[in-house]
């Protein structure tokens, strides 16, 4: 059970992720940054208005989005200069934009650790399944409950509007699609902001469920990277197995083995997968 609420972190962690990679063909490095910022906006908005933290989300959301939106044309420069190695130079400006944020959210925020309470902090429901009983932290449910609304949202954005036919002709051939009346340049930035948004609003689970600091972002964009290479890069519906395998097996070193051996057992598995199948656990990935 454990294993399965933290999939759901991991989860809405790398869908962002694997759809920026997937449309726009971006290795995001600073994946880890947006969610760290965005649990640090849904905290401060607690302590500053009293109200619960994840009436902060349409704010976290809009705010992000607005801020990735700037930001994706200026990528998008970057990544379409003379240099010849779009993948590259995306991936060199998403680091630098990480060490950014890094370093702005140490000097503003400080290096302390702190957590986020909300009105299903400390609460559990409990379950007995014949001899087992099992309780589940609700505050934890409730971000798998958001993994799972983020996954329907967008899977009914990508299949079902205009917008999403836009997105999915832009992934498949950008020439083609300018041909067909596709703004391009706007579908990109839209996606982006999506991506930057959503992104942040997964800090304000993870900073409920768990703890957050400034420093934190290097270690999340691992994890959402090892996700989505897992899955295949740029296959949507591999990441939630992806996510929910990665949760099991840091539930297991932590509960029954030595949480210090937890990345080295995570990167021996994909390691062994990607041998196996360079695409993914599925053979689907770019």
């Amino acid at each position: 059970m454990d294993g399965l609420l933290l999939g759901g972190i991991y989860l809405t962690l790398a869908m962002g992720f694997s759809m920026a990679y997937g449309v726009l063909h971006i290795i995001d490095f600073a994946v880890g940054e947006w969610i760290m910022l965005g649990a640090f906006l849904g905290f401060y908005f607690n302590k500053w208005t009293g109200l619960d933290p994840f009436l902060s989300l349409p704010l976290v959301f809009f705010f992000f989005a607005a801020l990735g939106y700037v930001i994706q044309p200026i990528l998008h420069r970057v990544m379409s200069g003379s240099m010849g190695r779009p993948v590259l130079m995306g991936l060199v400006f998403t680091f630098g934009l990480a060490l950014i944020f890094s370093g702005l959210g140490q000097t503003i925020f400080g290096i302390f650790t702190h957590s986020i309470d909300t009105f299903v902090s400390g609460g559990s429901w409990s379950l007995e399944i014949g001899s087992f009983f099992i309780s589940v932290p609700l505050v934890r449910l409730a971000g798998l409950i958001y993994a799972v609304a983020i996954i329907v949202v967008l899977s009914w954005l990508l299949k079902k509007t205009d917008f999403g036919l836009a997105v999915r002709a832009v992934a498949q051939n950008k020439e083609a699609a300018s041909l067909m009346g596709v703004d391009v340049t706007k579908t990109a930035s839209a996606v982006y902001a999506i991506y930057t948004g959503v992104s942040a609003m997964t800090g304000v689970f993870y900073g409920a469920s768990l703890s957050f600091n400034a420093m934190m972002g290097p270690q999340l964009t691992v994890l959402a990277f090892f996700v989505v290479v897992l899955a295949g890069m740029g296959y949507l519906p591999g990441v939630p197995w992806a996510a929910f395998l990665l949760g099991f097996i840091q539930s297991f070193f932590l509960i029954y083995l030595n949480p210090a051996y937890t990345l080295l057992a995570v990167f021996g598995v994909l390691y062994t997968i990607l041998l196996i199948s360079p695409t993914g656990m599925f053979r689907k990935g770019i």
